[in-house]
C-alpha cells in the first residue's frame, strides 16, 4: 500500500478532474501531459513536482489552497476524558460499538 504522501498529489490531481466531469485523456489534455502520466500520477505511481501539479490544476481553473492551523490534539482530550469513566460506562460503551483508547494499548 502506498503511503499519504504518495497518494495525495494523485488523489488531487482525480479529484479535478472527476469535479470537471473529465475523463483521463480529456484532462490530461487540458493540462497539456499525456494520459498514461496522468493515469500514473493518480494511481501513486509517480509524482508530479510541486510546480507540475500547481501548472495542472491551474489548467482547469482551479489552485491549491494550504493552511497551517494549531495541532488538534483531540486523541490527548478524549483520552483524558475517558480516564474519567468507570468501568461499567467503558464496557456499555465497548458494547455499543465504540472503541476507546484504552482499546488500542
Amino acid at each position: 500500500m502506498r503511503s499519504i504522501e504518495e497518494r495525495i498529489a494523485g488523489s488531487l490531481l482525480q479529484s479535478a478532474r472527476q469535479r470537471l466531469g473529465l475523463s483521463q485523456t480529456a484532462f490530461a489534455d487540458l493540462a497539456g501531459i499525456a494520459q498514461p502520466t496522468l493515469s500514473a500520477y493518480e494511481s501513486g505511481h509517480r509524482q508530479p513536482t510541486l510546480p507540475t501539479l500547481l501548472r495542472m490544476l491551474e489548467s482547469a481553473g482551479l489552485e491549491l489552497r494550504l493552511e497551517l492551523a494549531e495541532r488538534d490534539n483531540h486523541d490527548a482530550v478524549l483520552a483524558e476524558w475517558e480516564r474519567t469513566l468507570d468501568d461499567a460506562t467503558k464496557q456499555r460503551l465497548q458494547s455499543q460499538g465504540y472503541r476507546l483508547a484504552s482499546d488500542a494499548a
